[in-house]
């Protein structure tokens, strides 16, 4: 077991600092006993085994964006706007020298859509290293101000809005031994969006996901790792909506002229058998359900390990699923047989699992309704738990709890099933109304209703049941893990669906004999901020109270990846934009509404909220506003406390 003082004399012994609390780990060697962690300003390895310190990276106060690579020992890290690696003996390189103003290189592109977390990418053997070259200094620059300074300054962003000028991107490669940089000769339009960078296992190529700036064509491009050029497209998806690569491929560990693809394709987002011809050689998932997370191979590369909602994403009971599950499976990829690793009483909530390096264990962190947290270790070759590592307590086992229903209600279309949870206030009466908060996300890459633990109910919500509140959630249309044609109804038409589907909650709330119609109100942040305040000047006589924290007010002040996913450029849907301009709609506010928006937003950006406050000056309408300084597109921190309290104050004061 490794605890705080068996680190901290492993530290001393080295001649470093002790540390505060035990940092977070990773586990940068497959079946090695080392641990890597960053404290005080150093990379240290950490060798459980001798217990001692065998590695020591000193880092540099305006280092970012580390990228450890395991197999030469090398830290590739940014400073400023470029690309340098560290030795292990401490010695810095440089691999880009740009000095003009918007170029950057080794960090995330495309504002971070499309699976991009990153932009350095080692090779498998540590040779070369690939990285990202944006340059964005066509894109418009957007005035933050800091406040801080004794006399506020502006400290400007790139944020390229809907239907202007986008960044252009390439994709370097660095070789160690020559100290060189080749560029992959991706070239027009420069506009496109290079996602997904994959190495093959040989160093030899580079794949890439390049998707159109209309978002609805991706090629999946092969290029030279050496000389950079072209060497063909693989094989072509496109959809009358959107494509939305967000996985780069994964190659078989046996055969490595053959990886797995994730697609869409289908409908529900699946894996795909492909060689390096671009060749299918078959899907291996298939059915109205989704594949969540690729967690890796086992020992011998048979069997790979996902974690999926199937046999259905919906909520629905039964002797072998419980309501929307998400669970491991061992997928055969010889005979395409799947085996459920939950076994016996843990065949429902949420498993989200960590396979190790080796491929002989998984860590299992579990949840369901009534299960708060479970943390088990499971031998994949055995298919069976062998010890429990957590089990954790309820935390509100001490507190009298309110009655939490779950279910599903039908869509404004009269089909599709959406899935709900509603908190019933504590001590209900049988004769008396009581007013009801609908919370809302809404938006695309969320759901709220899930099966681990409380069902997506939060503390917050919990705390306004006990003050005498109904609380009411349900995914609307558009909203996650419901495959593309749930999603996709939103596509240039944002906030039509999602608001139908939102009142036939408000009908099914308005069917219950404890709700008072006329003390409904709604709170979202984000797109639930923007739906938020839609409802409110959408259906002023349905909704009396609103809170809508960081909104997006006019989708054409949203960045490009984005908004123009869902609602394409504004000169080619100037109907679209119109429609979901809530500026256009602040005259019909009638009801309260509390906007709330951190100033140095770079996000939601703080013009939103403020160019509706002006709407609503001109149209003679009066929301409230409350501005938290210094918080970028949430609140967090101290502050939060003060953030929730103000909310509940609202609600208190305007609805209760």
């Amino acid at each position: 077991m490794l605890t705080k003082a068996g680190l901290n004399e492993a530290l001393e012994a080295a001649g470093q600092k002790k540390v505060g609390s035990l940092p977070r780990f990773s586990v940068p060697y497959a079946g090695q006993s080392l641990l890597s962690f960053m404290a005080n300003k150093h990379l240290y390895h950490y060798d459980y085994a001798t217990k001692k310190i065998v590695a020591d990276y000193t880092l540099q106060p305006k280092w970012a964006n580390y990228d450890f690579c395991p197999e030469n020992r090398y830290l590739a890290f940014t400073e400023g706007n470029n690309l340098k690696i560290l030795s292990p003996e401490n010695q810095v390189t440089d691999v880009t020298n740009e000095t003009a103003d918007g170029i950057v290189c080794g960090q995330s592109v495309h504002q971070n859509e499309f699976g991009i977390h990153k932009g350095i990418f080692w090779s498998p053997k540590g040779s070369a290293l690939a990285f990202y070259r944006m340059d964005e200094s066509m894109v418009t620059e957007y005035p933050i101000v800091n406040i801080d300074a004794r006399c506020a300054k502006v400290e400007p962003r790139r944020y390229p809005m809907a239907g202007m000028k986008s960044h252009h991107v390439m994709v370097g490669v660095y070789q160690l031994e020559t100290g060189k940089t080749i560029w992959l000769k991706t070239g027009t339009p420069k506009e496109k969006f290079l996602t997904n960078i994959s190495w093959s296992p040989d160093e030899q190529h580079i794949y890439i996901a390049e998707l159109n700036r209309e978002q609805n064509e991706m090629n999946l491009v092969c290029y030279s790792a050496v000389t950079g050029q072209k060497e063909g497209v693989l094989f072509t998806e496109k959809d009358e909506h959107y494509v939305e690569p967000q996985h780069p491929l994964l190659f078989l560990p046996n055969q490595p002229d053959q990886f797995i693809w994730q697609s869409e394709r289908d409908g529900y987002n699946h894996l795909y058998l492909y060689n390096t011809k671009g060749e299918l050689l078959k899907q291996l998932t298939k059915g109205e359900w989704v594949v969540m997370d690729v967690l890796g191979f086992d020992e011998k590369g048979e069997n790979l390990f996902i974690s999926s909602t199937q046999p259905s994403p919906i909520s629905s009971f039964g002797p072998d699923h419980g309501p929307l599950s998400v669970k491991t499976w061992s997928l055969n990829l010889k005979k395409g047989k799947s085996t459920c690793l939950a076994k016996d009483a843990v065949l429902t909530g949420v498993h989200n699992t960590q396979l190790s390096g080796s491929g002989k264990y998984l860590l299992d962190n579990y949840s369901s309704w009534d299960i708060p947290r479970k943390i088990v270790l499971v031998d994949t070759k055995k298919e069976k738990e062998i010890t429990t590592l957590l089990t954790a307590e309820n935390p509100y086992k001490d507190y009298e709890m309110p009655e939490v229903e779950r279910g599903t209600i039908k869509a404004a279309d009269g089909v599709t099933d959406l899935n709900y949870f509603l908190v019933k206030p504590l001590h209900m009466e049988s004769t008396k109304k009581y007013p009801t908060i609908i919370y809302v996300y809404g938006g695309p890459h969320a759901q709220l209703v899930t099966g681990g633990w409380m069902g997506g109910v939060s503390g917050w919500d919990i705390y306004m049941a006990r003050r005498g509140y109904v609380v009411f959630t349900v995914d609307n249309r558009g909203s996650a893990n419901r495959g593309h044609a749930f999603e996709s109804v939103i596509h240039r038409q944002l906030g039509v669906n999602e608001m139908a589907d939102q009142l036939k909650g408000v009908e099914f709330l308005k069917s219950k004999s404890y709700v008072d119609a006329d003390r409904i109100g709604v709170h979202g942040w984000s797109f639930g901020g923007f739906m938020t305040t839609n409802l409110m000047c959408s259906y002023p006589d349905v909704f009396k109270v609103g809170v809508a924290g960081g909104p997006v007010i006019d989708w054409s002040n949203y960045e490009i990846m984005y908004g123009e996913r869902y609602m394409d450029k504004p000169q080619e849907n100037p109907d679209g934009y119109k429609n979901s301009n809530l500026k256009l709609k602040a005259k019909n506010l009638k009801g309260h509404l509390l906007l709330i928006h951190g100033d140095i937003d770079p996000v939601v950006v703080w013009q939103h909220s403020l160019g509706f406050l002006k709407a609503c000056v001109d149209a003679n309408t009066y929301p409230d506003y409350f501005v938290y300084p210094r918080h970028e597109h949430n609140v967090i921190g101290k502050d939060r406390p003060h953030l929730h309290e103000k909310i509940t104050r609202y609600f208190d004061d305007y609805l209760r």
